[in-house]
C-alpha cells in the first residue's frame, strides 16, 4: 500500500460521522490508540501538550479509543469524548472506538503495524514482563509484535503519509526520543 493511501483509509470521528484522514495529508500525525481506564491514561495530557506546542507547525495528534486490551476503554464514544474534555481537556481529534489487533483490526492500525512493525522502547521486553504479571492471574496474554502492545502506543506519520516511528506505549509522549522524531519530520 501507498504511503498516501493512508488518508483513504474510512475512519468515524468521535461522533460516529464516516471521514478519512485526507484532511490531515501535508500534516506530520501521531496515531495512539487511548485507553480511559488504563495505568497510562494520564499520557492523555502529555499528548495534548505535545499537540499544543507543535499543532501550529502542522503536527496533530489523533487518538483513537481501543477497548482491546483488558477492557480498558469500556464507554461509548460520547462518554469518552466527555471524558477527555473533562479530565484532560483534550483538544486533538479523537476518533470512534476501534479494534486495534487481532482479525477484526481495523484497517488503519493494519496498515500502520505493517508499516512499522516493530515499536521503539529504551528497555525492549521490559513493560511485555510487567503486562504479563498484570494479565496472567486474568487469563489474559499479550500480544506479539507487529501487533499493537497495549494502550498508548504511538505511530508517527510523516508529512507524506510515510510512518516513520512507532513508540511501545511506556514511552512518553514527552519523552526527547518522541519529541526529536517530531521535530524532524516537521
Amino acid at each position: 500500500m501507498s504511503a498516501s493511501a493512508l488518508y483513504e483509509l474510512p475512519v468515524h470521528t468521535i461522533s460516529g460521522e464516516g471521514t478519512t484522514l485526507a484532511e490531515y495529508r501535508g500534516k506530520v500525525l501521531l496515531i495512539v490508540n487511548v485507553a480511559s481506564k488504563c495505568g497510562l491514561t494520564p499520557q492523555y495530557d502529555a499528548l495534548e501538550k505535545l499537540y499544543s506546542r507543535f499543532k501550529d507547525s502542522g503536527f496533530v495528534v489523533l487518538g483513537f479509543p481501543a477497548n482491546d486490551f483488558a477492557e480498558q476503554e469500556p464507554g461509548s464514544n460520547e462518554e469518552i469524548a466527555s471524558f477527555c474534555r473533562m479530565t484532560f481537556a483534550v483538544d486533538f481529534p479523537m476518533f470512534s472506538k476501534i479494534v486495534v489487533t487481532g482479525p477484526e483490526k481495523d484497517p488503519l492500525y493494519a496498515t500502520l503495524t505493517a508499516a512499522k512493525p516493530e515499536a521503539y522502547t529504551p528497555n525492549p521486553g521490559a513493560m511485555r514482563e510487567n503486562l504479563k504479571g498484570y494479565l496472567n492471574p486474568k487469563g489474559l496474554d499479550t500480544t506479539e509484535a507487529p501487533e499493537v502492545l497495549w494502550n498508548f502506543e504511538k505511530f508517527l506519520v510523516d508529512r507524506e503519509g510515510k510512518v516513520v516511528a512507532r513508540f511501545s506505549p511506556e514511552v512518553t509522549p514527552d519523552d526527547p526520543a518522541v519529541v526529536a522524531a517530531i521535530e524532524a519530520a516537521l
